[in-house]
């Protein structure tokens, strides 16, 4: 066993971990997490995405051992202090039939928009590319986005703000 210690959703964390150990497996069954969900196991469906140092990776190929000294945002990170805009425009937008890969788009969506607040449509393609949907077909997700991208650039233009 070894010991890690690092920030998951601000709260910085201590525990044991096998060098096998897998973090989506310690995030769900160690410390009680629940929005990364177990997909596909081998990093192709994005369900159990996190963020970790600020960028979205599929905790189901990270080795829980090799967080420590990170910070790690999940979903119930993201949304302590409420719903996220995300969240509210994706609830707003009817974005999720099943709801298995909100987590993951939550996440990608999340990090696209702190780091560019006013993506173009190609751009959230991009962003969100690395997850799947089996319900939706994507159109209410990208819609979501895109509506809070041209929310985004309307405030911007109305209060001389940049996109930086």
């Amino acid at each position: 066993m070894n010991k890690i210690t690092f920030i998951i959703n601000g709260e910085k964390r201590s525990i044991y971990v096998e060098p096998n150990d897998v973090l989506l497996d310690v995030l769900r069954d160690k410390l009680g997490l629940k929005s990364p969900k177990c997909g596909c196991e081998r990093g192709d469906c994005g369900a159990c995405s996190v963020l970790l140092n600020g960028k979205s990776v599929r905790s189901c190929l990270v080795f829980a051992i090799e967080v420590d000294g990170c910070e790690i945002e999940t979903v119930e990170g993201i949304s302590q202090n409420g719903l996220s805009v995300v969240q509210e425009a994706f609830i707003e937008m009817n974005s999720f039939q099943c709801g298995f890969c909100a987590p993951g788009v939550v996440i990608a969506t999340t990090e696209l928009l702190r780091k560019n607040s006013t993506p173009t449509k190609e751009e959230i393609k991009e962003a969100l590319a690395g997850n799947l949907c089996r319900c939706t077909g994507y159109t209410p997700i990208l819609e979501a986005v895109e509506k809070i991208s041209h929310h985004n650039k309307h405030n911007s233009d109305n209060t001389g703000g940049t996109n930086e």
